[in-house]
């Protein structure tokens, strides 16, 4: 089973295009940090989706400086670059993929929803409903000294 799972952010905006088939992709990369201090690094990813999967509306919330959660397929590829060196890039087909959060247009954060797995796809993100937010604040409830336990 080849199954590499991993956060971190996009640097740049997805780029989605065609084949002449009509075939869809998208294709983009994310920053994954590793280590701390004097040890710390990133490592880019190469990540793909083709297909249905990459049509819809999930290329518009794949913008720079998006934080995404993904799994999907691993694979070693080996290119040269503009000087000739062979490189090594690291290549994911995605199966699953989930917004985690992100930069909206006023600059702030906002929490992630939208996701795609199997085939899947959501028109739009889903808004996280907060579980405590109708709950009363027991800090400022007084306390009964006559309570049994």
């Amino acid at each position: 089973m080849n199954v590499y799972n991993f956060t971190g952010r996009l640097p740049r905006d997805c780029e989605q295009r065609f084949t002449q088939s009509g075939m869809a992709i998208c294709s983009f990369s994310v920053a994954v940090d590793y280590g701390f201090g004097d040890k710390k690094g990133t490592n880019w990813i190469r990540c793909s989706l083709f297909g249905k999967r990459a049509e819809g509306g999930l290329p518009q919330y794949l913008k720079k400086g998006t934080q995404v959660a993904i799994s999907g397929e691993l694979r070693i590829g080996e290119y040269q670059d503009k000087d000739g060196n062979t490189r090594t890039s690291i290549d994911v087909n995605i199966d699953k993929l989930d917004l985690i959060g992100g930069r909206n247009d006023g600059g702030g954060q906002q929490s992630g929803g939208y996701q795609q797995a199997g085939g899947q796809q959501h028109s739009q993100p889903t808004k996280q409903h907060d579980p405590f937010a109708d709950q009363p604040d027991f800090n400022s409830t007084p306390v009964d000294d006559n309570i049994p336990f």
